[in-house]
């Protein structure tokens, strides 16, 4: 079976071009389609169209970006394919992988991918050694700083404000507030409940 998905990124955007050319030139027999942008992973269309290829079936686009999101999204959907016994097509780029050499150039993309992810881990590495050489820790930033801790610590010393409001209060896990305060020296505040009054 030949199976077409078709993606626009917002609500204004029309499907037709795109259905017209699935249906007319590639024999599509059923096609999937939704208007959601494409930096989202979770496309539920796309998704229910993945479940229902079966091996010997085909998976038609009208062009690469309406499939993945990147290169690294475009390999692993159709290895995926791939490993289901399933073809695929895009129509703009002319690949066809159920041939020789659509094989050959979806070998080269993966390839491809490969060497991106290889490079984005080297210079990942590499700016993080110079800011490192230059007094700076990499990661992210701690979600409550310094002062916020102080300020939770502070407000810790109230037997009648529990560490889940003070959590509420900087917006944060019970956890993290935890954390903080470990990191910020404050690990020996006890734990509270409130005790309603009768």
């Amino acid at each position: 079976m030949i199976i077409g998905y078709a993606r626009v990124s917002t609500q204004d955007q029309n499907l037709e071009l795109q259905l017209d050319a699935l249906i007319a030139a590639a024999g599509c027999e059923q096609t999937f389609q939704e208007k959601i942008t494409g930096k989202k992973k979770e496309r539920p269309e796309l998704n229910i169209c993945l479940k229902t290829l079966r091996a010997g079936d085909v998976l038609v686009v009208w062009k690469l970006d309406r499939l993945a999101r990147s290169l690294k999204d475009l390999v692993e959907i159709i290895s995926e394919l791939e490993s289901k016994g399933v073809g695929f097509k895009s129509i703009t780029e002319s690949i066809d992988t159920t041939s020789p050499s659509g094989k050959l150039i979806f070998h080269i993309f993966g390839a491809l991918a490969e060497f991106e992810h290889s490079l984005i881990r080297e210079r990942t590495l590499e700016g993080l050694k110079a800011a490192r050489a230059r007094g700076r820790k990499g990661g992210r930033k701690p979600a409550m700083t310094g002062q916020d801790v102080k300020k939770a610590a502070a407000m810790l010393k109230d037997p009648m404000i529990t560490k889940t409001e003070v959590a509420e209060h900087f917006g944060v896990s019970r956890l993290t507030l935890n954390k903080s305060l470990e990191r910020e020296g404050f690990s020996g505040l006890p734990e509270k409940s409130k005790t309603k009054k009768i």
